[in-house]
């Protein structure tokens, strides 16, 4: 019996240790967004930090890896535009997800400057944000990290790690 428990238990550990936790960095000022980000990211599998300001949000990207950015485009202390840009002089490779507020025009052009900078914007969601499409992106994404299927059903997200959320 005790084998079949260590067993068990050791078979679920292992997706774990195969998948791990992405990091995810959500910049926006506004801190209902960025809870409500942050929960929709940690229900697809992600260890989340939040930065409340550009300012915060380009020291982060300098200091620490990031699998993906969720990013605002206007914050209080400047520009989405900006951020983009240190993100590049940091040579920060990950894919990003521009939530914002501003019209799809300015959301095109964000991701025009993105592609100029050489940097993969992933997805672009207007605000309010659409929680179970966000989900649903940033878990395709890591599924693509791990090679594994996902499966998604009513905006919930399946498979090796979601089955226990």
């Amino acid at each position: 019996m005790a084998t079949r428990e260590h067993d068990a238990a050791h078979a679920e550990t292992v997706p774990d240790k195969l998948l791990g936790l992405l990091n995810l960095l959500v910049i926006d000022d506004d801190p209902t967004q960025r809870m409500l980000i942050a929960g929709a990211a940690e229900k697809a599998g992600y260890s989340v930090t939040q930065a409340a300001s550009c300012a915060e949000g380009i020291a982060l990207v300098r200091e620490q890896s990031f699998d993906c950015i969720t990013l605002d485009l206007m914050l209080d202390d400047g520009d989405g535009a900006d951020v983009m840009r240190a993100m590049a002089d940091a040579r920060y490779s990950g894919p990003m997800i521009v939530i914002s507020g501003m019209n799809s025009e300015r959301r095109r052009a964000s991701r025009a400057l993105a592609r100029s900078l050489g940097m993969d914007l992933l997805q672009s969601f207007p605000k309010p944000i659409d929680l179970a499409a966000l989900r649903i992106s940033l878990a395709n994404l890591r599924s693509n990290v791990a090679g594994l299927p996902i499966v998604h059903s009513w905006g919930e997200v399946c498979g090796p790690r979601f089955d226990d959320r």
